[in-house]
């Protein structure tokens, strides 16, 4: 199985960053900055948004807003 990041969560959401974008209630230009970045914003990992939960909900639950966030978390080297 390949291993869980953002583009992939967002290219299983049928309607692919639009549709990321729209379900946000952000501008595309924001999902493509996630994705440019590798992770979502800092707001969702201190529990102030829920764009993992939206993007897990809408990519047919393969996968957790959790697990999400944990994939996209950046490594301590």
């Amino acid at each position: 199985m390949t291993e869980l990041n953002l583009a992939i969560a967002i290219d299983q959401v049928p309607g692919g960053v639009q549709e990321v974008a729209k379900k946000c209630g952000v501008s595309k230009r924001a999902v493509y900055k996630w994705l440019s970045s590798g992770r979502l914003p800092r707001t969702d990992y201190s529990g102030e948004t829920a764009y993992a939960e939206i993007i897990a909900k809408h990519a047919g639950c393969k996968f957790t807003g959790e697990q999400l966030l944990h994939a996209t978390r950046i490594k301590a080297a």
